[in-house]
């Protein structure tokens, strides 16, 4: 089988508060959106984001690498996200990981590259 394009879809109850926190705070380039379905390209990856979500808490398996996750952090919390759970430094290294959800209650992981 021949796969021409790859994308993860979540859900959001406000697509255009949906649309501007990954493209905002994750440097999301907007490839197409409308009120049923978007695509942000984050790292070379498509997030699809679906209209006509619920607004309720969603495990999505979505992990963004960043070089600090604490900063991370305070970044989707301004834009609107929840810190989950903080980030725990481990041993002699910074913290490795941080969850948090997004405005539309999309949780997702921050980790970073360990040694």
């Amino acid at each position: 089988m021949h796969v021409e394009r790859l994308k993860y879809v979540i859900w959001a109850a406000d697509m255009n508060r949906a649309v501007a926190f990954y493209s905002g705070v994750f440097g999301g380039v907007v490839l197409k959106q409308n009120d049923i379905i978007s695509e942000v390209s984050v790292a070379g990856a498509v997030i699809g984001i679906h209209g006509g979500g619920e607004g309720q808490r969603t495990w999505t398996g979505l992990s963004f690498q960043v070089p600090d996750v604490v900063a991370g952090a305070s970044e989707v919390v301004a834009a609107g996200g929840l810190l989950l759970r903080e980030p725990q430094p481990e041993a002699d290294e910074p913290p490795h990981l941080a969850m948090c959800a997004d405005p539309e209650g999309n949780e997702i992981m921050l980790t970073r590259k360990r040694g």
